[in-house]
């Protein structure tokens, strides 16, 4: 699903943080949390009426300190403008109009039609009559909240996400044969667009572009070998911006965008570079959503080679992201085209990877094998016993352990489970899920690796 992006903006000291804070701090609105995927984001995903969006403090946003301050708010609003599908506008309904409010009301203004007006610290109904000084701003009524007391906060997401309209709000295919949905990823100046230039210049493929539930991008779909592909669009990275502050908080939603969307990740390390933070974010949060992952070393030809490299860069490459230990790495150069051709083959090897089955009866023999080797063990010297398990679906390939209390297998016993598995059956460049079932149908806990 197609997430709106809702960004918080004002000047500074209006309760942007505090709005943010209380949104993400509703039970019933988180829908997606991923803890110690981006710890250091200023937005998260929320959920209202069936409603999906992305809220964004642009007050988390950090600029060069010799920026003077209406500077950066100006900078805030043009991003805001350019990325978001609503802009909340908040002011402070103690203090009144500034003189800031207004020339953000006026940078705003021409696109009114998505701006949401909200008078914050609005604590009590004496406030409320006060906020009819920001008509002044041209945005109608403001709506009075208190994001502290959480005052009106329930009527003001209504309002918000009357705003949103429905046409974005599409599932892609939710059949079992949709074409298989691919999204080329990275950190900036990887040669994302170089490599999906050159793969889509292949003459093995034929091209054509249709339109992505956003409101700026095109999904493009391709035959390879005679089968149906899409290559998500990542919905604006590609596009040129004037503004640079900031753009890199987008930007990574917008990677995330693309992830969400997509059955296989192609992540794109420039082979010139040590790896970053925003690398290893990115990577943990594909394999977190169980996606298919392809780790692509770009820029190839500009690396000193000789018969050890190749092996130097997967083991730093391991050691850093250890977690992707069962994805490929393929080595290329757009710029040369350097075994651009590979990319294809070894997605189209992913993908019958993770439509792989296993019957339950080979399941069952191997698990005789690896608790005969080594049984599950528990610290207490409480019994611990594994009936049986079963394949539960493909697409990421689910495992079932039955046993007599999920809560008494061991983090390592599970760690050293899945090792055997990719170890016997492999599912290459496929993230598995392993699912642990008690005797009671409550009694359950999952790992997803």
């Amino acid at each position: 699903m197609r997430k709106y992006i809702v960004s918080i903006l004002g000047r500074p000291n209006v309760g942007k943080s505090t709005l943010f804070n209380r949104l993400c701090r509703k039970r019933v609105a988180i829908v997606d949390f991923e803890a110690g995927v981006t710890r250091d984001r200023k937005y998260e995903d929320v959920e209202w009426t069936g409603k999906v969006f992305k809220i964004v403090d642009t007050g988390g946003i950090i600029y060069s300190s010799d920026e003077p301050m209406d500077k950066m708010i100006m900078h805030q609003a043009l991003l805001a403008i350019e990325e978001s599908d609503v802009i909340i506008f908040m002011v402070d309904a103690q203090t009144g109009t500034t003189d800031l409010d207004k020339a953000i009301a006026k940078l705003l203004f021409p696109h009114r039609d998505k701006v949401l007006l909200v008078a914050n610290k609005a604590d009590s109904e004496k406030h409320e009559w006060e906020v009819y000084d920001f008509l002044q701003l041209g945005f109608g009524d403001a709506f009075p909240i208190s994001a502290s007391h959480g005052r009106n906060t329930g009527d003001f997401l209504d309002e918000l996400v009357s705003m949103m309209p429905d046409t974005l709000d599409i599932n892609y295919e939710e059949e079992e044969d949709h074409p298989t949905r691919i999204a080329v990823v990275g950190k900036p100046n990887v040669g994302k667009s170089s490599i999906i230039n050159a793969l889509l210049g292949d003459d093995k493929l034929i091209v054509t572009d249709i339109p992505g539930t956003t409101r700026d991008s095109i999904d493009t779909v391709f035959r390879y070998h005679g089968k149906e592909y899409i290559l998500v669009d990542t919905a604006g990275l590609r596009r040129k911006t004037k503004v640079t502050y900031g753009v890199e908080y987008f930007s990574v939603m917008r990677t995330i965008e693309a992830v969400d969307r997509s059955d296989i990740v192609i992540l794109v390390l420039a082979a010139d570079e040590d790896i970053s933070t925003q690398d290893l974010k990115i990577a943990s949060y594909a394999q977190r959503k169980m996606k298919e992952i392809l780790i692509v070393y770009n820029k190839w030809d500009l690396v000193e080679k000789d018969t050890g490299t190749t092996g130097k860069f997967i083991r730093n490459l391991h050691d850093r992201m250890a977690f992707l230990q069962f994805a490929p790495v393929i080595f290329i150069s757009a710029k040369t085209h350097q075994r651009i051709h590979k990319l294809m083959e070894i997605v189209v090897q992913i993908e019958e990877e993770s439509k792989k089955r296993i019957s339950t009866s080979e399941l069952n023999r191997f698990m005789e094998t690896v608790i005969a080797r080594r049984p599950p063990t528990h610290p207490t010297g409480k019994h611990v016993k594994i009936f049986y398990i079963t394949q539960a679906a493909v697409k990421p390939p689910i495992f079932i352990f039955f046993c007599n209390s999920p809560g008494l297998i061991t983090e390592n016993y599970r760690k050293f489970l899945h090792n055997q598995l990719r170890e016997v059956f492999k599912f290459t460049g496929v993230s598995i899920k392993l699912i642990f079932k008690g005797r009671d149908k409550e009694d359950r806990e999952e790992d997803g690796s």
